[in-house]
């Protein structure tokens, strides 16, 4: 469809050190140990660099624009060290424009590497967490950050597990599609705007955008709130993209897919998601097809192709018939032998 052909997509260039206190403090618990310094610093990359080479004096490859993390490894090496010898060590970092430098496992770090630090306006940051948890957890807060991203119009929700968005033109009943899954225990992500994600090479997520979250617009009715109609068991925040429903109306010229041995693509953000082209007409019991939708493609995951199976028991009777084998007519279960209901 148009909406995926040139999606508008938007990546952010940086964050500031303070937003990455604000944001995430309670789950890093990082504590800005030499405030106010450096809060308004530019982090843009989303790597980490442990500086203990550059400490050494090697500082061939040091990357200056990477968050700088100091573990036990660094610590230990400036205590190690004289007190001159400790301050000439942290200065060939400090006289490098880094963003921010963390120190794990609330590792002290002298108070004149913090006036240094201070005076090159670099916060210096400390975390409880080993380093380890430290740069996991911020890597995946960076990646998320700087993830492309892009708003699609849809209606986007969970089946089964499965997501699934429906796209088409204004009016043509993907609201109403979604309210009868809501009803029938499936659950809302979001509708009308969907903000796509990605968060890996392959995994697209997403998630409501802009201020209507959970609120949803039936022609007739208007603006219903689903989470206190249908409760929080209705919703939920976020989910990963697996299949595009595209709904249009029949068009009895048109070739729709018999079998579903080939499915569908759009590439969204890069990543090639399933789609399945829906046509629609009065009377079409699309909530169930959409309930088989996720089904169907939930046992393509596990291993199991229904069309693929049609395929191979087809090709493999042609093939018998086709070597003069009559075969012997295939006989039920005795049981329905005397059966005439």
């Amino acid at each position: 469809m148009a909406i995926f052909n040139n999606p508008p997509i938007h990546v952010r260039k940086d964050i500031s050190v303070k937003a990455l206190l604000d944001a995430h403090w309670a789950e890093f618990r990082l504590e800005h140990i030499n405030a106010p310094a450096g809060t308004e610093r530019k982090i843009s990359e989303t790597g980490l660099y442990r500086p203990g080479l550059a400490l050494a004096g090697h500082s061939e490859f040091f990357s200056s624009q990477k968050i700088q993390v100091c573990g036990n490894t660094e610590i230990y090496y400036l205590r190690s060290l004289k007190p001159a010898a400790q301050l000439t060590a942290f200065e060939r970092i400090t006289r490098h424009d880094v963003p921010c430098i963390i120190v794990t496992n609330n590792l002290d770090l002298p108070r004149e590497l913090l006036q240094s630090a201070g005076e090159r306006n670099i916060a210096v940051l400390s975390s409880p967490l080993d380093t380890t948890d430290t740069s996991r957890l911020l890597s995946e807060f960076l990646d998320g950050q700087f993830a492309p991203r892009t708003t699609v119009h849809g209606s986007f929700v969970d089946v089964y597990g499965a997501g699934l968005l429906f796209t088409g033109r204004s009016g043509i009943g993907k609201s109403e599609i979604v309210l009868d899954l809501i009803e029938r225990g499936h659950r809302l992500v979001s509708d009308d705007a969907v903000m796509l994600t990605r968060k890996r090479e392959d995994i697209l997520i997403g998630t409501a955008g802009g201020p209507a979250k959970h609120f949803m617009e039936i022609r007739g009715l208007g603006i219903i709130d689903v989470r206190q109609m249908f409760g929080m068991r209705a919703i939920r925040f976020q989910k990963r993209l697996e299949i595009i429903v595209e709904l249009e109306e029949w068009d009895p010229a048109a070739e729709y897919t018999r079998t579903g041995l080939d499915l569908g693509k759009h590439k969204v953000l890069g990543v090639d998601v399933s789609a399945v082209k829906l046509p629609i007409f009065p009377g079409k019991n699309v909530t169930v097809i959409a309930e088989s939708i996720a089904l169907n493609y939930l046992l393509r995951a596990y291993g199991y192709d229904a069309a693929q199976e049609f395929s191979n028991r087809l090709q493999a009777e042609i093939a018998r018939k086709s070597n003069g084998d009559a075969g012997e007519i295939e006989r039920a279960n005795p049981y329905f032998d005397n059966d005439y209901e």
